[in-house]
């Protein structure tokens, strides 16, 4: 489908979905965030849902101007995926050991590694940059300076909620390997961190929402959070590559005789911001559940635990300020899939997949989510579809 343009108090609201089906709370959100003086446009994905502080799903490009609240708490969560050489024939017909050593390489939920990890001894990860960027730990807020042992022990690590690690097939019967996530507790911290700062400033008294709280350029607090979010977001980006590296390496390890062969790893944020220049203006564009879809450019869409998911290439739609949909997307949350559904529910529902389907993830179950496919459709003019993928494997945290 093309967009569906809504009034807005300073920009159309431009939907890449049926506005019937959305919540009434996220539309008011996209309305709440189309009055911000700085807009200048807002284009909204097909797996858009209401979210903590600003819709998921909507990108927001500002002139001079950035929402913390608009690019989430996870800043920096993204997608990696890596191509193999292996087939769906070379997969064992029980895959409990290959997901309990993937389980045992990768800490998941709030764990971490006993020490950091040593990229230099890691394979086929790129180490240049490494010394420089935890050196530039010592410039970020005070306020989490005392989180650094733990950042550096997180750092590789999984976490919660919707972050997963995956082995899939795609429809050639290649296997594809993937995982999701983002800057751990160190970004959230300094996420909320920086949130907390914008809400107290003069210039967001008036808001029609505390949440939309910006910084302003050639501001020392602007300046304060583009130093501390771009440091986030380059850990994220690290911590999926050290993942990558040590999921690989189990996979070398469990398929030795196949002397497995790694494509080049696709990988993208889509919980950050980014400067780019539309209509002969330089903007913060903000992505919040959104991917960077440039023309020719790689991204990867998942769907949930047991649905499948894609590798996409972007069309470079300008309308979208070449952005596409990072994933399904919800369709209801997390204490109304607890309530709805049954870990009998779960275990139908991830027929096939190895994975966990115990009540603590029942809030991942797949009908919490929006159909992947309906999502891939509806942005047709956005992306094209590379790969669908369908997990054998799924570890959650």
């Amino acid at each position: 489908m093309s967009y569906v343009e809504m009034p807005g108090a300073k920009v159309p609201i431009r939907m890449w979905t049926d506005p019937a089906t959305v919540e009434d709370v996220a539309l008011q959100q996209l309305r709440n965030v189309a009055t911000l003086p700085w807009i200048k446009g807002l284009a909204v994905m097909p797996d858009v849902h209401y979210g903590k502080g600003a819709t998921v799903g909507s990108v927001i490009a500002m002139q001079g101007a950035v929402c913390p609240a608009a690019v989430g708490v996870d800043i920096g969560c993204g997608m990696s995926a890596v191509k193999t050489s292996l087939t769906a024939n070379d997969l064992p017909g029980d895959l409990s050991r290959l997901r309990s050593k993937i389980e045992q390489a990768i800490p998941v939920g709030r764990g971490m590694h006993d020490s950091p990890v040593d990229p230099g001894r890691m394979h086929g990860f790129a180490t240049a940059g490494w010394d420089d960027f935890w050196g530039r730990f010592d410039g970020v807020a005070d306020a989490v300076k005392f989180r650094q042992e733990r950042a550096a022990k997180q750092m590789g690590t999984l976490g919660s909620g919707n972050h997963f690690v995956e082995v899939c097939t795609d429809t050639t019967g290649s296997v594809w390997l993937m995982l999701h996530s983002g800057s751990r507790n160190i970004g959230k911290e300094l996420a909320e961190h920086h949130i907390g700062v914008a809400q107290k400033l003069p210039h967001n008294q008036g808001l029609v929402d505390r949440d939309l709280a910006v910084f302003i350029a050639q501001t020392p607090q602007m300046a304060a959070y583009q130093n501390d979010l771009y440091w986030a977001q380059e850990y994220a980006r690290y911590n999926r590559s050290i993942m990558m590296a040590l999921l690989t390496d189990v996979i070398r390890k469990e398929f030795k005789k196949a002397k497995v062969v790694f494509e080049p790893e696709v990988s993208c944020h889509h919980n950050y911001v980014s400067r780019e220049r539309y209509e002969g203006m330089d903007l913060l564009v903000t992505r919040k559940g959104a991917i960077s879809a440039r023309a020719g450019e790689y991204g990867i869409i998942p769907g949930s635990m047991g649905t499948g998911s894609y590798i996409v290439k972007g069309l470079g739609n300008e309308k979208a300020f070449n952005s596409a949909s990072h994933g399904a997307g919800r369709r209801m949350s997390r204490n109304a899939a607890k309530r709805r559904f049954s870990t009998r529910d779960l275990e139908e529902q991830t027929r096939g997949v190895e994975c966990r389907k115990d009540s603590g993830v029942v809030d991942e179950i797949p009908g919490a989510y929006k159909s992947i496919d309906q999502v891939i459709d509806q942005q047709r003019d956005l992306v094209e579809v590379v790969a669908k993928l369908k997990q054998v494997v799924c570890v959650k945290g």
